[in-house]
């Protein structure tokens, strides 16, 4: 496949998963971005920058390097584009990241406290708690490094970057997006739990079982 047709059809799947952001709850306006690795290249696909929803489609999606250049395009990326390209440079294995400022997920943000694995989902998609990543401007890589090194040793595919909101990685873009839906989804569920008194934790050696189960077992087989 050539490069043309590998980008262009990776400018559709992510202009079709940004749909996702708002369909779940997870943006507001313009906020929120989808990126996804071009596979064997050193670029990347994402949102334009102050692009409402409505207005995406994939030929609106612009190309960059892994530093962040514009290389195809006629719009500014994203703010947030030199923290992907940071994620994808020293995190090989990521082929997808996400960025959203959902409501509970970002509010235990704003209280810099990670999420504890008191769920089975939780346990299941995410290894143990939703980490909490350190405070960080906007504009240049360094929200990139405080993924980066919060989540390189950590199961977790999601992290609460503290003051502002979440970022989620994945072996592609589709599953970045799941863990930024299901984030959210404990996050709630875990808020209300807390009204109620004191969630209780999954054991250690619980949380191992249920992941491994969830991330070998759970689910079809690839068609061959």
């Amino acid at each position: 496949m050539s490069l043309d047709v590998l980008i262009k059809e990776i400018r559709q799947q992510v202009a079709d998963l940004h749909a996702e952001l708002p369909r779940n709850d997870l943006v507001v306006w313009t906020a929120g971005n989808v990126s996804a690795r071009v596979p064997g290249h050193d670029l990347l696909v994402i949102k334009p920058s102050g692009v409402s929803y409505d207005e995406i489609t994939a030929d609106a999606m612009v190309v960059t390097d892994l530093h962040g250049n514009l290389v195809d395009g006629d719009r500014k990326p994203s703010s947030d584009t030199a923290a992907h390209a940071y994620v994808y440079r020293h995190l090989p294995h990521v082929d997808g990241v996400v960025h959203t400022h959902s409501t509970y997920a970002t509010a235990w943000s704003a209280r810099g406290e990670a999420i504890p694995c008191v769920l089975t989902m939780i346990a299941d998609e995410f290894g143990g708690e939703i980490p909490v990543g350190p405070f960080a401007l906007i504009g240049d890589d360094s929200i990139g490094h405080g993924i980066v090194e919060t989540l390189r040793d950590h199961r977790s595919p999601a992290v609460l970057m503290r003051n502002h909101g979440v970022f989620t990685i994945g072996r592609s873009a589709r599953d970045a997006v799941k863990a930024a839906v299901m984030c959210e989804d404990v996050a709630r569920t875990v808020h209300i739990a807390r009204q109620l008194g004191d969630p209780v934790p999954i054991a250690p050696a619980d949380i191992d079982s249920l992941y491994a189960r969830y991330q070998n077992v759970y689910g079809q087989e690839p068609a061959a």
